[in-house]
């Protein structure tokens, strides 16, 4: 075993402070950085090494396996005991621990199973399936989304608020999934923290047995616990209950509590302080990550929360470098400015794996993922998928390449039953079968099945002869915007409750396609050549082929900010610092949306060591037309001194007229005529019928016009794809 002038050599004051406190409740507040995964460990070996505590008296509580392997690994190393039986894992792990133990008092068998969250949304479909629920009304990932938000808070269906019809529809479904999950022997992941707080709530001899048992807590990642998980360690912890109550040692940051929208009550941190009554709060300022212009600029950025605990991160390492800031004209010359960079930094001697390219939204990643792969720089999505692999994305190209060539029968199986039409497995295997008699594709042998499966399966062929009718004069843009909505695609995203990342996905396939078109407008430029869609749905497939580096290859790193946490890189990008992007425009609606958004802008600012770049667009394209963009407000609560412009460059120069000087990219006058036609013109378009042009502003291949179309009200079209007719 380690002397205690090993176990306590190096840590700092404060460090040490936190470690060696006296058996009280305590808050230590861990900046980024400022090793607190160290100070938890040893605070565990301190407590056995001095006698306050033997091993199995203890209970930590992680929110990762990983982490809780980290600390067992390191535990391992400090002190000569088996770590194999301690009480160190996540809620759901602990949890599944204790009720193993007492399956008989949860009412739970000897063998229960645990159901994922793929396996709960088939036990939802079942059970709406034999309850003849309309899955369409009562969505299957919906109400699994309803069930756990009610579990998390502790809420069982009997005591759930019901307000109107539906919801009172919703807690009956709620009721009836336990009571099948009771039968069945299973338990969903809430499941397994509700019950065993249940548990612990109505056995008082078992409750105060691992009251007594456990005699210091301690609770890793604190501020991303939600409402029942305080209440679980509360519970354990004998709040209200003095004669048996445990030593709460809770370790966090709320500056990084970024998971609100899981539940995560970032409030819990003040409420610990003012229940427990905590005298020792410990800031952990000091960091041992970043340079120290990179931590100056996190804290000039998040002093603008209200409500905080309040700490200031500094560092003995030095200032570094200043923090980049470039202003691209487009969400493509930004993209282009990024990997430059990235090039130029690689043959400076960086790793590939040491570089972070970070977005706010998914679907932010396919412009950077289509730059990295023309330019031949091998780089990896983390925690997620490439854009082109993504299942919204597929969905949509299968119904392309149908639109193209109704013969794909890989195509064809894909999107048949989705969004789902009645059109189950036996249907499928008889139309295999007509398909394999008549030698023909899946399409074509359609045509020979009856009853109540021809009826189907024919209803879904006129739907995609419809869509080839519907859009054959249209753009591609436009193509890929109307099968989306007449699929039935955007109504099923619509209907998730977590469908607004896919939905972003869909309207960015819109975004590469009209990038694609000017990309390749010089091949595409006569109508004998490639048709545009053929040629888009090539280059889709060479984009999504096996180009990603494979494991254990230097690559860049991309991921979303959430993505993020917990890591660290030696340079890090941060794109789309533009208002209503980065922060997102639905915090506005949301209660401390703000807030939430500027911790996640901390969190990767201070996921940078070495050298950190903020970039921006002027232009960026949403829904296959560009938008005209604000910077964030983020980039103006950054001192200027820290701050390095890159600015514009030649090879960035844009194709319309936007000035330079306007960092929201206002657009500049309009042309009285452009492209040929001119404002109060009537004009014709192949889908929204006869308009009258209101406004208009670019040039040559940038030019577009907005109309007013009536019926189908205003739409800004680029005159290079829109095929405007002049009437």
């Amino acid at each position: 075993m380690l002397f205690m002038s090993d176990l306590l050599a190096n840590l700092n004051p404060e460090q040490l402070a936190a470690v060696t406190l006296p058996p009280q409740h305590a808050l230590i507040l861990a900046g980024a950085g400022s090793g607190k995964t160290r100070v938890l460990t040893t605070r565990i070996a301190w407590l056995i090494s001095t006698g306050q505590v033997g091993p199995h008296g203890i209970l930590a509580v992680t929110f990762t396996n990983k982490a809780a392997k980290e600390m067992l690994a390191r535990l391992s190393a400090m002190l000569p005991i088996n770590t194999r039986g301690m009480w160190i894992g996540t809620f759901h792990g602990l949890c599944n621990r204790l009720l193993r133990a007492h399956h008989r008092e949860a009412r739970l068998p000897s063998t229960f199973q645990i159901l994922d969250s793929a396996d709960q949304l088939s036990a939802i479909k079942r059970l709406l399936k034999n309850l003849n629920v309309d899955d369409e009304k009562f969505p299957p990932r919906e109400l699994a989304h309803f069930i756990n938000a009610h579990k998390e808070q502790g809420v069982r269906a009997a005591q759930a608020e019901v307000y109107d019809d539906y919801t009172r529809r919703r807690v009956d479904l709620y009721a009836e999934y336990d009571a099948q999950c009771q039968r069945e022997g299973v338990v969903d992941f809430a499941e397994l923290l509700l019950r065993t707080y249940e548990l612990l709530c109505r056995n008082e001899p078992l409750r105060q047995h691992y009251q007594e048992r456990f005699r210091h807590i301690l609770v890793d990642e604190f501020q991303d616990t939600n409402r029942l998980q305080y209440a679980w360690l509360k519970l354990l912890a004998g709040y209200g209950e003095p004669a048996t109550g445990a030593c709460l040692f809770a370790v966090g940051d709320d500056d990084q509590s970024i998971y609100a929208f899981r539940g995560a009550e970032v409030g819990n941190m003040r409420d610990l302080e003012r229940e427990f009554a905590v005298q020792n709060v410990i800031r952990l300022e000091q960091n041992y990550r970043s340079h120290g212009n990179i931590l100056d600029a996190a804290n000039a950025l998040i002093k603008n929360n209200r409500g905080r605990l309040g700490k200031n991160l500094w560092t003995d390492a030095g200032a570094g470098d200043p923090i980049r800031v470039f202003d691209a004209f487009s969400d493509l010359d930004e993209a282009r400015f990024v990997v430059d960079e990235v090039r130029d930094l690689v043959r400076d001697g960086h790793p590939r794996d040491q570089i972070a390219l970070l977005y706010r939204s998914n679907a932010q990643s396919r412009v950077l993922e289509h730059q990295l792969f023309t330019a031949g720089v091998p780089y990896r999505v983390y925690g997620g998928l490439r854009f082109f692999d993504r299942q919204e994305v597929k969905h949509a190209l299968a119904y392309l390449r149908l639109i193209a060539n109704p013969d794909d029968d890989t195509a064809f199986s894909r999107v048949v039953n989705f969004p789902t039409r009645g059109i189950g497995a036996r249907s499928i295997e008889a139309l295999q079968e007509a398909a394999h008699r008549a030698n023909s594709s899946l399409y074509n042998a359609a045509a020979s099945l009856t009853g109540k499966a021809g009826a189907a399966v024919g209803g879904f062929i006129r739907l995609i002869e419809t869509l080839r009718g519907e859009t054959a004069n249209l753009p591609l843009p436009e193509v890929i915007e109307h099968l989306i909505e007449k699929s039935g695609l955007r109504q099923h995203y619509l209907a998730e409750k977590e469908g607004r990342e896919r939905l972003e996905n869909l309207d960015e396939l819109i975004n590469a396609a009209t990038s694609f078109l000017q990309e390749e407008s010089g091949t595409l430029a006569n109508p004998s050549e490639a048709d545009p869609l053929a040629s888009f749905l090539a280059h889709a497939s060479l984009e999504a082929g096996e180009h990603q580096a494979g494991e254990g290859q230097d690559a860049v790193q991309l991921m979303t900010v959430h993505a993020a946490k917990g890591l660290e890189f030696d340079v890090v990008f941060i794109t789309g610092l533009e208002q209503g992007l980065f922060p997102h425009e639905n915090a506005a609606q949301e209660r401390d949306g703000l807030e939430e958004e500027r911790r996640l802008m901390y969190v990767a600012v201070t996921r940078a060591r070495k050298r950190l770049y903020l970039t921006h667009a002027q232009t960026r394209m949403l829904h296959g037309q560009t938008r005209y963009c604000v910077p964030s407000i983020f980039l103006e609560e950054l001192p200027e001194a820290l701050l390095r412009r890159v600015g514009h460059t030649p090879a960035y120069a844009p194709t319309s007229p936007v000035k330079e000087g306007n960092a929201a990219g206002s657009r500049g006058a309009v042309s009285e005529s452009i492209g040929g036609f001119r404002i109060g013109q009537s004009v014709q378009h192949a889908k929204f019928g006869l308009g009258v042009i209101v406004s208009a502003e670019g040039r040559s291949g940038d030019a577009r016009v907005q109309v007013n179309f009536g019926a189908h009200g205003m739409k800004w079209l680029a005159l290079e794809y829109a095929k405007l007719t002049p009437v």
